[in-house]
């Protein structure tokens, strides 16, 4: 990883920056989320199942919405994010909203130093594997914190969506993973008019890499999904053509923007 061992560093700020300026975003609608709207999506929640009385690890949890959403639902929950200032609002919400989570600030890889326990649950969702630069790792710490007979659950951007410039006019970057992608943009996802610029590193991965460094930590794929919309509208270019379901409107349903894998850990 020459020259980009400051990737953490970098994202690190970057997050810190963006999380002031999602908390007030229209995207988030903390309002609504607050007054007891539950913010998982019909996708994850298909896969998670009925959580009640299960612990669950939130990997990569920003501020807490859907770790708190979860933990509503019955949940033990443990999110754990790279952003201070996200764990922080985190906490907060948690605490104002008098819901029992547990949030942890540390690098994902950095996270078998200070936590110790194992989960029923672990789950990861939405723009997240693409801040990590080795997926073996990162499936070695799914592996690690998963009970057995535990599931991993996941839902992400499909890797074929960032092949795109941000209008999807043309493809600029590989499938698979290669060099990494250093962009800095102004605005952010939530607010493209937040009055920020951040530079960021990150990583395509193919949906092969995610599988096999899963099967190689010793995880049993169950279910692989694809679909054909994005449950959130954060892209350039879009089309609400049902109500929460968003597509790049030139592309209509031709390409995947979203999957998810269901994971589980065998008892032996």
């Amino acid at each position: 990883m020459e020259n980009f061992d400051n990737y953490i560093e970098k994202n690190k700020a970057a997050w810190n920056e963006k999380t002031a300026h999602h908390i007030n975003a229209g995207f988030y609608d903390l309002e609504n989320f607050k007054n007891g709207k539950n913010s998982l999506n019909e996708i994850e929640l298909d896969l998670l199942g009925e959580v009640s009385q299960k612990s669950i690890l939130h990997l990569q949890c920003h501020f807490g919405m859907d770790s708190i959403s979860l933990a509503r639902m019955g949940a033990e929950v443990t999110g754990v994010d790279l952003s201070d200032k996200s764990v922080d609002k985190a906490r907060e919400l948690a605490a104002q909203l008098h819901t029992n989570c547990r949030f942890i600030c540390s690098d994902l890889y950095e996270l078998p130093k200070i936590l110790d326990d194992t989960f029923d649950i672990v789950f990861t969702s939405y723009g997240t594997v693409g801040w990590l630069p080795d997926m073996k790792r990162w499936a070695d710490i799914v592996a690690r914190y998963l009970k057995p007979g535990g599931k991993f659950v996941f839902a992400d951007f499909h890797p074929v969506i960032w092949m795109f410039d941000n209008d999807f006019e043309k493809i600029i970057y590989k499938y698979e993973k290669s060099d990494p992608i250093v962009e800095v943009e102004t605005g952010t996802y939530a607010d493209r008019d937040a009055p920020i610029t951040s530079e960021t590193i990150s990583w395509n991965h193919s949906i092969s890499e995610v599988l096999n460094s899963l099967i190689g930590a010793g995880l049993s794929i169950m279910i692989l999904n694809e679909y054909d919309y994005s449950p959130y509208n954060c892209f350039n270019k879009t089309e609400e053509f049902e109500p929460g379901k968003f597509r790049i409107k030139h592309f209509g349903n031709k390409i995947p923007m979203v999957y998810s894998i269901v994971a589980h850990k065998p008892h032996h």
